[in-house]
């Protein structure tokens, strides 16, 4: 029996459904917690900063990552500046949490929401680019539905 390769397998509805949601929830639980908290607007704006750049520094890994898995070249520079937004991410979220007066039940929350956020983002990137190259490798037209028109 033989399977797919990697690039040209299609994620599932239900793999795809549960990423974004995923990612839906934490940055929602993340956003509701930080609204409701009980912390200056300068304190609430360095943790959703800090979750925005987490966010961006895991897709942009995760896409170094498959690219040169696949062979695309990516400069060493890129994937380790990269890996180093992730690292400052997580570190920043963490000194942030350890040195504010929370509960550690709050801190907990805040720490789980990032991490399941973070996750998730890299789980959508991974199914959006999945869907994209079984597209781009199936007869024209026929599976468009998921994520639009073939253009990019």
């Amino acid at each position: 029996m033989s399977h797919p390769s990697p690039s040209s397998a299609k994620p599932t509805p239900a793999f795809v459904g549960a990423s974004w949601a995923a990612l839906f929830l934490g940055i929602v639980a993340f956003g509701v917690g930080l609204w409701n908290a009980e912390m200056v607007a300068s304190e609430k704006g360095f943790y959703a900063a800090v979750l925005v750049l987490g966010l961006f520094a895991a897709v942009s890994l995760q896409k170094s990552v498959r690219d040169r898995a696949e062979g695309l070249p990516v400069s060493a520079l890129y994937m380790g500046l990269s890996w180093l937004a992730v690292a400052i991410a997580i570190v920043m979220l963490v000194v942030g949490l350890v040195n504010s007066g929370m509960l550690l039940s709050e801190k907990g929350f805040y720490g789980l929401a990032f991490a399941m956020s973070l996750f998730a983002a890299v789980a959508v990137q991974k199914n959006v680019r999945d869907t994209l190259q079984y597209q781009a490798s199936s007869p024209a037209g026929l599976h468009t539905e998921a994520y639009g028109s073939d253009d990019r």
